[in-house]
């Protein structure tokens, strides 16, 4: 199991590397946020970020192995619960290798929020994700305001402030997505 889980680091290493050897740029705050195609977790339903135009999102960046991951979830589960209905989105991108390894994580820490998979790991070189869990906070406009690396349960309440926030702005028309 250590093998794969080293496996897997190393993957998702090579993954976030730019092959030409020129480093990417890293989506980072005040940036507009790069749109990117994922598939539900179990395959049978593909859909955008885009879909979510108009709506505050959380997207987390996560895999099985990851341990803060895990202590993440009931975060953000709290998060859905509490500010879905006010324009919250929250997307959990999973990044595993083996997709029965976040089923397995899924059935230990079952979730209402959004799921997804990215088996190409497209959008995780999008977003240049460096670490688990990774976290962007978007806003209305479409526009980067937080990106988050790891997970500190002592941050939450900062975290949700800021997701608080983002739902009373109103988009600014400059930096809206079409």
């Amino acid at each position: 199991m250590k093998t794969m889980h080293r496996k897997t680091a190393a993957v998702l290493l090579a993954l976030l590397a730019n092959v030409s050897g020129t480093p990417a740029r890293a989506a980072d705050s005040g940036d507009a946020s790069p749109n990117c195609t994922l598939n539900s977790i179990d395959g049978a339903r593909a859909f955008d970020l885009g879909e979510f135009k108009g709506k505050v999102v959380y997207l987390d960046f996560w895999a099985s192995w990851c341990g803060p991951c895990a202590k993440s979830f009931p975060f953000m589960n709290a998060l859905h619960h509490e500010l879905g209905g006010k324009g919250l989105q929250i997307v959990g991108v999973n990044l595993d290798e083996n997709p029965e390894d976040a089923k397995t994580f899924l059935q230990q820490n079952p979730v209402d929020f959004t799921i997804a998979a990215d088996k190409e790991e497209q959008c995780a070189r999008k977003y240049d994700v460096k670490a688990m869990p990774s976290s962007v906070l978007i806003g209305r406009d479409g526009v980067i305001h937080h990106v988050q690396m790891g997970f500190r349960a002592d941050e939450a309440n900062e975290l949700k402030a800021q997701v608080e926030k983002l739902l009373t702005e109103t988009p600014n028309a400059e930096h809206a997505k079409p």
